[in-house]
């Protein structure tokens, strides 16, 4: 992922902070446990793997990034000869025949977007251009409200179109764009984690920046231990990768995503502007929170719900979380600590100055 001059973008030190904390509590000198970090998708990715041989968790390995590199091809708006970028394309003009991977991506995508009544939208690409967050090609900036505005007025989930039997993709107005960076992190790190298993190794984690999907056991017969970061640290600026966690908690067989208003954000006469963009508004989300993580079996569902949810807010976003039976820890602005009622008990908070709410 670029580095952005201006922003505090802290995806690269979630994953070291996580990866160091995941080493220190599960690995012995017996262990099979193999790792490996390439850059994908804009960012680094990390599959850890426990296996019988050094070689079979190699091929095992290889497998999983070139899930993530085929994904990326197909998904990535900013190539012009991605499937996303086709579909852009022709917004307006003629469906585009896409992978069963796109089309199923989608298919999952518009459902999130009913469950949260739009709080996540994949067609918010043209607002997002606006607000520059992902520094392509330029810093961020507040756009002036006349381009929101009508920027907003090509942002309808509702007008995606989806046919499945010929597999094909649709956006009925000219000028709409998809943009799945929400989603396709999550999704991704889902699909490396079957090919993995394919290969017959025991346990797997991929982390994909702040989205993470494991199965199975670490090598001390328990499950993955997996940090998340503080939203506002002591001591920003730390070498010290523990002192950015916050709160650490077990997955098993399951994934977790974690979306703030410190990873990507500018500060522009004393207000904080962030890069998760409420659909309803097209400015930054405004819901009281500045962190939410969700976990759930699928990295697609806790990739889109932590941005949804942010967007939501405390109330409407636990609503939703606990009636579809889904765990989360969300922090608000006053630092209160906000935990889906199955996961009480189970997170250990290291850092002091937040408060669990009741």
């Amino acid at each position: 992922m670029m580095r952005i001059s201006g922003i505090q973008n802290s995806r690269f030190k979630i994953l070291f902070a996580l990866c160091s904390l995941l080493f220190a509590l599960s690995c012995t000198q017996q262990d099979k446990m193999f790792r490996e970090s390439r850059v994908l998708m804009d960012t680094y990715c990390t599959i850890t793997v426990v296996g019988p041989s050094g070689q079979k968790a190699k091929e095992a390995i290889e497998v999983g990034f070139d899930e993530i590199k085929k994904l990326d091809k197909f998904l990535d708006n900013f190539s012009p000869d991605s499937e996303v970028s086709a579909v852009n394309k022709f917004a307006g003009i003629r469906p585009v025949h896409v992978s069963n991977e796109t089309l199923d991506l989608m298919q999952k995508t518009v459902y999130i977007s009913e469950i949260t009544e739009g709080a996540f939208d994949p067609t918010m690409a043209s607002v997002i251009k606006l607000w520059k967050f992902s520094g392509r090609p330029a810093a961020p900036s507040i756009p002036p409200q006349a381009g929101i505005g009508n920027a907003r007025k090509l942002v309808d989930y509702k007008k995606v179109r989806i046919n499945s039997a010929a597999s094909e993709i649709f956006l009925e107005e000219k000028g709409m764009e998809l943009d799945l960076g929400g989603i396709a992190k999550g999704y991704a790190a889902d699909k490396a984690i079957n090919a993995i298993k394919a290969k017959g190794m025991k346990a797997a984690l991929v982390a994909i920046a702040g989205d993470i999907r494991g199965y199975g056991l670490s090598t001390t017969g328990k499950a993955w231990k997996v940090g998340v970061q503080d939203p506002r640290p002591e001591n920003p600026n730390s070498e010290k990768p523990w002192e950015d966690i916050f709160a650490a908690l077990n997955l098993k067989d399951s994934a977790i995503s974690t979306s703030g208003d410190y990873q990507r954000f500018f500060i522009r006469d004393g207000k904080r502007y962030h890069h998760i963009l409420d659909p309803a508004t097209g400015c930054p989300a405004e819901s009281g929170l500045i962190s939410v993580s969700v976990i759930a079996p699928e990295g697609y569902m806790t990739d889109s719900l932590a941005t949804a949810v942010f967007i939501m807010g405390h109330e409407k976003g636990m609503k939703l979380l606990e009636s579809s039976g889904l765990d989360a820890i969300l922090v608000d602005s006053r630092k209160r600590i906000f935990i889906t009622k199955n996961l009480r008990g189970k997170i250990e908070v290291l850092q002091k100055g937040y408060e669990t709410a009741r």
